[in-house]
């Protein structure tokens, strides 16, 4: 929902499925769940409350410290430090449009958009007032991406 208006998508196709599972594991095995760093609580599919907007991003992460444990209602208010958007060729527009400019108003610090059909990774960061972008990966590479970069991500887990 966008300012106050409801917008519906399909379901995902099992590559876009495939993508963000993998990074749920993958990320909440060193940050949230596992060994690793650790300091984050990561969700797939958080539904998030701003004003008039109503966002479920693919992937969403809160530091600890400003979300110390998991939530009991059904959605949140709390803006995340990170999401992911996992593209599809149904929902990109929103998810590069209307989706990173709520983000951005919101003050979420680090975006992630993933498209597995063309195997990329953007990473963006909030930056006067604006998710810009600060990096693009591709195909099979080991990445290290913020907010995750203490640790390296093989891209090409995200599309096999």
């Amino acid at each position: 929902m966008f300012d106050g208006e409801l917008y519906a998508s399909p379901r995902p196709a099992f590559p876009h499925a495939r993508a963000a599972g993998v990074l749920l594991a993958k990320l909440g095995g060193f940050f949230d769940f596992g060994d690793g760093p650790g300091g984050w609580l990561i969700f797939i599919e958080p539904e998030l409350h701003f004003a008039n907007d109503v966002l479920v991003p693919d992937v969403a992460g809160w530091k600890r410290e400003r979300l110390p444990s998991v939530p009991r209602d059904a959605y949140l208010a709390l803006a995340p430090d990170w999401i992911c958007e996992v593209l599809s060729p149904a929902t990109e527009h929103i998810d590069r449009s209307e989706k990173l400019r709520i983000y951005a108003r919101e003050r979420v610090s680090h975006a992630w958009l993933v498209d597995p059909l063309r195997q990329t990774l953007e990473v963006l960061a909030l930056e006067a007032g604006t998710l810009r972008p600060v990096a693009e990966h591709h195909g099979i590479a080991n990445v290290r991406a913020a907010p995750f970069d203490a640790v390296e991500l093989e891209l090409g887990a995200l599309w096999t």
